[in-house]
């Protein structure tokens, strides 16, 4: 004997979670299979454990076995006997009347005869009605579940409902649902209260006529910016530990489920395969419905409860039994009962096919879930994963609005900054802080997915540098950061809240950006009225419009210097809005021909220009116009001669001129007219010879010469007395003027990798020579002359190994690092 409760183990197989994907009419329908499995047991247990028939002989036996039968029994009521009825002759003349044979055997025949009958004249229906139950509930057991089971989609469904549990359980999903439902309540305060104050002051000005008409504006505008404030200062993590709501293994947790709700969605969008097999199990039990239904419709008449059965007379005597189906008459009741089971059974299955073909399951939209949570930007989903969210909202539309946050990249985004905040705290960030080049503090966080809200912890950052980082936003705790003073986003697009966009208004002096087009410079950077200095890298040109460009940089009224690293072939219109305040332009122009330099004519108060590698032929005459030019420098160009180097004089505080990195193949003589010229840098040229007047420029600290073609130097170099820098390295020199020597203030001299054969013992001369490099030249030995030079140690002096060692040793003594 089988338990029922193994039948319901096999019917419910299947992992129990997976009870989120089986809507109300699959459950109902398990438990009408269970109910029928029952009807069909209690049958088979009756075959199995009661006599199924019982037989007696009729007394009358004819030549036509059909004139005899036992109708008279069927009709006669309950208050006669069998005995009685078997006594009556009936009126027939073909009728006779039959003994039996005796042969001791009286038991056995009886048992003989009743299973003989049982097989021969007892329909098929009323002896296999049972196992056809069971057999047909089976069916429809496994047809419901066969989804479940088959290779193709067990494993998506399974995964899906890992996936769909996890999502539900996950504390994450509690605090961005309770963080948006905070959001929601906190922008319908803000409508409530701008409705209201709009209505009061409509009401005010209607009862003042005399009031002003911006007044009104002005109120309105002040509204939305304090409702604007309120949200920052809200998340602002000293005023609400909400990090604390998530560690960091609940981050980690909440991160992977991100990941692999991506990819479960990339892999189940792309087929329908579980939607059809619904469809076809579905299409399955509807058709089995309807031919156990006509069937058993067709068939339960022929249960009856007494069977005429024909036995050869050989054996008993008697040709004709009257038999008792003991079990019929129940079993005509319970097929009855399921038929009606089944009929239930199968209009749930019509209505599962009315709702596959009535709705739209290959889409699911989660409209009802932006409108009630307030995230917007969950996607739309297609195909099985549709049709997935489709049935798991007819157990729990709640799964669907919990499963919606891992769609959404604004939770993601949340997310990935919860887990920032604990990857970054403020231990190990104060442990990344360095001096850059303007001796700042500074703080360098390089492809992260974006800000820490930890930086803010940080006070002594003095400089942000954010390179590569994603999704960033600057929210109103840089407060916080009183010393912060340069800002660098490096390829970093940022926004910033409104408190902090204040805030960086008034403090920040230095703001460096790298973009890849000029719509990803940020509007706010218009807005900056303490910026001192900008340095901007990228395209400032549209592909489309070769004349859009800079925004007006009106605003940045404190601007003093301003670099651009771009390909433009004239200076943007927009530095004329600075030109009053602007003292240093510098322009990377990475190769590419500026033609236009109108704008400079502009730029009277600057001080510093550079334009380097703008393909310049010749100097600009717009340079000669600006009378506060202290600075030039036109590295990488391609000048090859200087004539109008004259118009210079101009410049009367041109005091830094660096033409070097270009093709010059002579300077002319009348650079001498440049009388306030302290630097003048012309490596990296072709120079073969220096004009004699050069060095009549007196007021010369800085003079490099090197990476030229130079093969002698003029006597008059000796007129530098205020020389400090003399570089003449990479030359063709074989000999230096003695008057060289006479220039006492020399600190550094650099003559390496030339073809000098000796050097002059008046090198003694330079009293105040810190640095000498000699190095790759044809010396064969050094003055010993050079230990009077009181400042130069041998770590400085930049010459041969071999050539060290020939110097006496009270010389390398004396000049040997203290």
């Amino acid at each position: 004997m089988i338990p029922v409760t193994e039948f319901r183990n096999f019917a419910s197989s299947q992992n129990p979670e997976f009870r989120v994907l089986k809507p109300w009419w699959d459950v109902f329908s398990e438990y009408l299979c269970i109910a029928m499995l029952m009807i069909g047991v209690f049958g088979c247990t009756l075959q199995l454990t009661q006599e199924k028939i019982s037989c007696l002989p009729s007394h009358f036996s004819s030549s036509t076995p059909e004139a005899i039968d036992c109708s008279h029994i069927r009709s006669h009521g309950e208050n006669e006997t069998w005995e009685h009825h078997t006594l009556v002759k009936p009126v027939s003349p073909i009728i006779r009347e039959v003994y039996g044979r005796k042969n001791n055997l009286d038991i056995h025949q009886y048992i003989f005869v009743n299973h003989y009958c049982y097989e021969r004249a007892v329909h098929w229906y009323g002896k296999y009605f049972p196992y056809l139950v069971v057999i047909h509930t089976l069916i429809f057991m496994v047809a419901s579940s066969f989804w479940f089971k088959f290779p193709g989609t067990s494993s998506k469904i399974e995964i899906f409902v890992t996936i769909l549990g996890k999502c539900f359980d996950s504390p994450w999903t509690t605090r961005a649902l309770s963080e948006v439902s905070e959001e929601r309540g906190e922008e319908k305060m803000v409508i409530w209260r701008k409705n209201t104050i709009s209505k009061s002051m409509a009401s005010a000005f209607a009862a003042s006529p005399d009031s002003e008409p911006g007044a009104e504006e002005e109120m309105v505008g002040l509204l939305r910016q304090s409702s604007i404030k309120s949200n920052p200062e809200k998340k602002n993590p000293e005023l609400q530990p909400a990090d604390s709501l998530l560690d960091r293994k609940e981050g980690e947790q909440a991160k992977a489920l991100f990941e692999k709700v991506k990819k479960f969605r990339t892999h189940v969008e792309e087929a329908d395969l579980l939607y059809l097999m619904y469809v076809l199990q579905t299409s399955l039990k509807v058709f089995k419905f309807v031919l156990i239904t006509c069937y058993s419709a067709a068939l339960v008449p022929n249960i009856e409860i007494v069977v005429r059965c024909s036995v050869p007379p050989e054996l008993t005597g008697f040709e004709i039994y009257c038999c008792n189906h003991t079990k019929a008459h129940l079993f005509s009741k319970l097929c009855y009962c399921y038929i009606c089971f089944v009929g239930v059974y199968g209009l749930l299955c019509i209505y599962t096919l009315y709702w596959l073909f009535h709705r739209p399951l290959k889409e699911y939209s989660f409209e009802h879930v932006r409108l009630e949570t307030g995230i917007n930007d969950i996607p739309d989903v297609k195909n099985d994963f549709a049709f997935l969210l489709h049935l798991s909202d007819q157990y729990d539309a709640l799964y669907s609005k919990r499963f919606a946050v891992f769609l959404s990249e604004v939770s993601e985004s949340r997310l990935r900054q919860v887990n920032l905040n604990h990857e970054w705290p403020g231990k190990k960030l104060r442990g990344r802080l360095s001096r850059n080049a303007d001796n700042r503090q500074e703080l360098h966080l390089f492809m992260l997915p974006g800000l820490p809200d930890t930086v803010f912890d940080v006070p002594e950052v003095e400089s942000l540098k954010l390179e590569l980082l994603n999704n960033v936003t600057i929210s109103s705790s840089v407060i916080q950061l009183g010393s912060l003073q340069e800002l660098s986003l490096i390829h970093c697009p940022a926004k910033l809240q409104l408190a902090a966009l204040t805030h960086l208004r008034e403090n920040l002096k230095v703001l460096r950006l790298a973009f890849e087009g000029l719509e990803q410079v940020p509007m706010w950077m218009y807005t900056l009225q303490s910026l001192e200095e900008l340095h901007l890298s990228g395209t400032l040109t549209h592909e489309l419009s070769r004349s859009a460009t800079l925004d007006s940089l009106r605003e940045l009224k404190a601007l003093r210097v301003l670099t651009l690293r771009s390909r433009l072939t004239k200076i943007p219109p927009s530095v004329g809005d600075v030109a009053v305040n602007l003292q240093r332009l510098c322009i990377y122009n990475e190769g590419l021909k500026l033609q236009a330099f109108s704008s400079l004519k502009k730029l009277t108060n600057l001080a510093s220009l550079e334009l380097i590698g703008c393909e310049l032929e010749r100097i600009p005459s717009a340079v000669f116009s600006l009378s506060s030019l202290q600075e030039l420098d036109l590295k990488e160009n391609k000048l090859t001669t200087v004539e109008e180097i004259l118009s210079l004089q101009h410049c009367r505080r041109l005091v830094t001129l660096r033409l070097w990195h270009n093709g010059i193949t002579y300077i002319p003589e009348h650079i001498a007219k440049l009388k306030s010229l302290e630097t003048l840098n012309v490596s990296w040229n072709k120079l073969r010879k220096l004009p004699s007047r050069l060095f009549y420029c007196t007021k010369l600290r800085h003079l490099n010469l090197s990476h030229n073609q130079l093969t002698s130097l003029p006597a008059e170099v000796g007129i530098l007395q205020s020389l400090q820098f003399f570089s003449a390295a990479f030359n063709s020199l074989e000999q230096l003027p003695e008057e060289l020597f006479s220039c006492k203030r020399l600190k550094t001299l650099a003559l390496g990798n030339n073809c000098l054969l000796s050097l002059s013992p008046r090198v003694a001369n330079l009293a105040q020579l810190v640095r000498l490099e000699l190095k790759g030249n044809r010396l064969d030995s050094i003055p010993p002359e050079i230990g009077d030079c009181p400042l130069l140690k041998t770590s400085n002096l930049v010459v041969e190994d071999n050539l060290l060692d020939l110097l006496p040793s009270d010389v390398r003594s004396r000049m040997k690092d203290s």
